[in-house]
């Protein structure tokens, strides 16, 4: 048999473990043209939330009780498929099972002498071109800039801090505990970091952790954090929406301070960022990040849980700060 997780119900605020089910279906075979895939590690990310939701996006919501999705690293098993071997590795977006088959559209060969496998979910993977792209499509960063990262000890933050100091920044990172400033500070290379959880005026505490003042910021929580951010950006400033963790759970929207006045004063960009409209450029991106991982200038910190029946639990951690870096499940 075939385990399988499924979406139970659509949450109101925080995901609980019985949004989800598991199920068990006859194990697959692969057709004329398909490959049998194993699951070896499966992504879970903060955006998934959003996913439980049946609203417009840019990605199609989950359908009750269908199989939820994400990006897995798995092994061809039996492959009637000429493009693919028997124990060739791919990643690519897939369902929440042990196994599945596919056609393969849409799969990426993935080398696992380059690079553990779980690095294709996290620093090769969409986490660390969602960091690359990003920086280089909105942030036009400058040596000697001021760049400020929050959620930066997860994947995408701590991957944009270390790019920061590769080009020449100041990097200063936001994250919930004095242990995360530590690894931000020690392996990532950060100069400074904020601690948000112990901090009461975040203005303030951004002042004093640069200032310069803020040249580009990397928004991955939204909210409040925003708000001290763009109150220290400087003229001509950057900054990048790429996620908003700390409003997924919400029940209603926030009602917080209108910054068009600062927008306008300062001529300040600030964009959101889908890291699936730029899929041209992942070779490119793959390679470079590749090779300043082989290089030593970068690195990576990931949280692996273990167990196909822990993925529910996994993603529910993401949302209490679990995490260090990627957080992946190995199955």
């Amino acid at each position: 048999m075939n385990n399988v997780i499924k979406l139970a119900n659509r949450p109101e605020g925080k995901p609980q473990l019985n949004d989800f089910k598991f199920s068990e279906e006859e194990r697959p075979e692969p057709k004329e043209g398909e490959i049998l895939l194993e699951a070896k590690y499966i992504s879970v990310d903060p955006y998934l939330r959003g996913r439980m939701r049946d609203v417009e996006s840019y990605i199609a919501p989950f359908e009750l009780n269908e199989p939820m999705e994400s990006t897995v690293v798995a092994e061809v098993i039996e492959s009637n498929n000429t493009n693919f071997d028997k124990g060739e590795f791919v990643f690519g977006m897939l369902k929440w099972k042990e196994l599945q088959t596919s056609t393969g559209n849409g799969l990426n060969k993935v080398d696992p002498e380059q690079a553990p496998l779980s690095a294709y979910l996290g620093i090769l993977g969409l986490t660390g071109l969602t960091a690359y792209i990003s920086l280089d499509k909105i942030a036009n960063l400058k040596s000697g800039e001021t760049l400020l990262v929050s959620g930066a000890s997860g994947a995408v933050g701590s991957t944009v801090g270390q790019i920061g100091k590769i080009k020449g920044c100041r990097v200063v990172g936001i994250a919930g505990s004095d242990e995360k400033l530590s690894l931000m500070k020690d392996k990532f290379g950060f100069d400074e970091g904020i601690n948000y959880k112990s901090t009461e005026n975040m203005q303030e505490a951004v002042a004093k952790a640069c200032p310069d003042g803020v040249d580009v910021y990397y928004d991955n929580v939204g909210g409040e954090i925003l708000d001290a951010a763009l109150n220290n950006i400087n003229k001509n400033g950057r900054v990048i929406n790429c996620g908003a963790i700390s409003l997924y759970n919400e029940k209603e929207t926030p009602q917080g301070p209108r910054h068009e006045g600062i927008l306008v004063k300062k001529t300040v960009l600030m964009q959101g960022f889908l890291v699936r409209d730029h899929a041209k450029e992942f070779g490119p991106a793959i390679q470079q990040l590749a090779q300043w991982l082989q290089e030593g200038k970068i690195t990576y910190e990931e949280t692996v849980v273990e167990g196909f029946k822990n993925i529910p639990q996994a993603f529910l951690d993401l949302f209490e700060g679990k995490n260090k870096g990627k957080m992946v499940v190995k199955i």
